[in-house]
């Protein structure tokens, strides 16, 4: 396990794209998925005031909710162009709620076509929470 600060790192995968992510809590773990999801795909963006956008998602379990997350995030970076970099995640349950803030994208250098369950499982220990994250490019 990684120290207790938050972040990401890229981990060889053979044909796709992997990340493993470490964070003290779950809404950091799922903030460090979003950024690491970013920084592999090397989105920029425009400066200036961000727009606000909010997401409700449901799901049966944490790693569920993980990736309905993250395929919104690639949703809204593909189709609307907007990435996040501010966070406020709360969970209730198997429900999450996100109030973001998004910038419109200048460049992506790499677009991914999905989150994928392969091996995800997240993991708690006595430092925080961890998982591997493999996404099809």
């Amino acid at each position: 396990m990684k120290s207790m600060e938050s972040g990401f790192e890229e981990i060889p995968h053979i044909a796709d794209w992997s990340i493993h992510v470490w964070a003290k809590d779950l809404p950091g773990l799922f903030e460090q998925a979003a950024l690491g999801m970013y920084s592999m795909a090397g989105v920029t963006h425009s400066e200036g005031a961000g727009s606000p956008r909010t997401l409700e998602l449901r799901g049966s379990d944490t790693e569920s909710l993980l990736i309905s997350f993250l395929s919104e995030i690639v949703y809204l970076m593909e189709h609307e162009r907007l990435i996040f970099e501010e966070f406020k995640i709360q969970f209730e349950g198997t429900e999450l709620k996100a109030a973001m803030i998004g910038w419109k994208i200048d460049s992506i250098r790499k677009a991914f076509k999905a989150v994928t369950y392969h091996n995800l499982k997240i993991r708690r220990g006595k430092e925080g929470y961890q998982v591997d994250i493999v996404f099809d490019v």
